[in-house]
């Protein structure tokens, strides 16, 4: 039986990705156990971006803060703050800062064990280790 969780933003040890790029995993596989999602939040600075990828799994993302350039499906769209997309298990992707400011997402992966295939190398990596950098 689950006991619930509560997540206190300040306290969650970020993970840097890279061109100060930094994740950090609200719930999943490393506080849930019992959780069959995973949801975090990415900020990126000005400019930055992360590389066309895809995902083992669905993805939602909402803009929480900033101006970002969406691309799936072969076309590119504009977001601001509260838009958000749906994008289906293995659709090639990407979400740039097209902003001045900080871009802030927050992401809900349709499953617990996620991982990322770079497109243009086809390396496959686990969500959040290592290798998963921009």
């Amino acid at each position: 039986m689950s006991e619930g969780l509560t997540v206190n933003y300040k306290d969650i040890t970020p993970f840097a990705r890279g061109d100060g790029v930094v994740t950090r995993l609200m719930v999943g596989k490393g506080n849930a156990q019992n959780a069959a999602f995973t949801t975090g939040t990415t900020v990126f600075p000005a400019g930055c971006a992360a590389p066309l990828h895809s995902h083992n799994c669905t993805e939602q993302v909402t803009i929480l803060d900033g101006t970002a350039e969406v691309m799936f499906g072969g076309k590119i769209r504009h977001l601001g703050p509260m838009d958000t997309t749906f994008v289906p298990a293995n659709l090639p992707h990407y979400f740039r800062n097209i902003g001045d400011g900080p871009l802030t997402i927050l992401w809900i992966y349709g499953a617990r064990d996620v991982t990322r295939t770079f497109t243009e190398t086809g390396e496959t990596v686990a969500h959040m280790s290592p290798r998963d950098q921009v």
